[in-house]
């Protein structure tokens, strides 16, 4: 599986530890890293479709402070897509309003068709891709219907949203939209939270000493200056290993 780092900070946080740590699990997530440093409407994204501990540029990139408040850090095993630069995470664009949104992704979706018709409007090859269009499409048809969206209106979308598509699929979600920071996991002991003052820290497995604690299960949470602002329907869709996905799973991954 792939792994997943975010940090939501009410001022700028150094995260070079955090980081260096994170990117120092690609020998089990060998097909790309990514990192975005987002301000509101603004998004710094670096990607390679290289392995995290071999690449120069990301090894530069953290020998200095990286001190910001808003981050998501991503490695890739691949599953579904090739190993290449447009199925690197993070995804971004922006809405209709002009808000962006980012978004990175761990897990699978085996079974949602809505997002099958998206495979034609791709850029790469990810059900991770496929996510965020269906995202963005949903965020679209709200300002169509309504004007843009306020941030209780977004969660409201966001939150229909994965309750729908989480059922039958590993669905593990950081996602930004220039105010809050969306988390979801459905599957378990797969991502941790890290609680400070003014400060939240994610990530797939514990980067320090300190006190992680799990993610709430099967539950959309949205935070806004390292604090929970929202908490959404408990879904209940826990995704559990089974032998017939994993078979799927194996067969996507040899042809890659």
């Amino acid at each position: 599986m792939c792994e997943l780092f975010g940090v939501c900070s009410v001022r700028p946080l150094e995260i070079n530890e955090y980081l260096k740590e994170f990117y120092s699990h690609s020998d089990r997530n060998p097909d790309g890293w990514g990192m975005a440093v987002l301000d509101g409407t603004e998004a710094s994204t670096e990607k390679e479709p290289l392995r995290a501990d071999r690449s120069v540029y990301l090894r530069e990139r953290i020998s200095v402070p990286v001190r910001e408040r808003i981050v998501l850090a991503h490695i890739r095993r691949a599953s579904i897509g090739s190993i290449s630069y447009r199925n690197c995470h993070p995804f971004s664009g922006k809405d209709c309003s002009g808000r962006r949104w980012t978004l990175i992704h761990n897990g699978t979706i085996f079974d949602y068709p809505p997002l099958n018709r998206l495979f034609y409007c791709q850029e790469g090859g990810t059900d991770s891709e496929r996510i965020f269009l269906f995202l963005l499409e949903r965020v679209n048809q709200a300002i169509q219907a309504a004007g843009p969206p306020d941030a209780p209106e977004r969660f409201r979308i966001l939150n229909e949203t994965v309750c729908e598509m989480a059922p039958g699929n590993r669905l593990n979600l950081l996602i930004y939209d220039g105010e809050c920071l969306y988390v979801h996991t459905n599957y378990a002991n797969s991502l941790y939270h890290l609680q400070k003052k003014g400060q939240a820290i994610f990530s797939t497995q514990p980067l320090s000493r300190e006190n992680w604690e799990p993610v709430a299960m099967t539950t959309l949470l949205a935070y806004k200056d390292g604090e929970l602002l929202f908490r959404g329907t408990d879904h209940g869709a826990e995704y559990i290993d089974n032998n017939e996905d994993t078979k799927y799973l194996y067969q996507i991954y040899s042809e890659l």
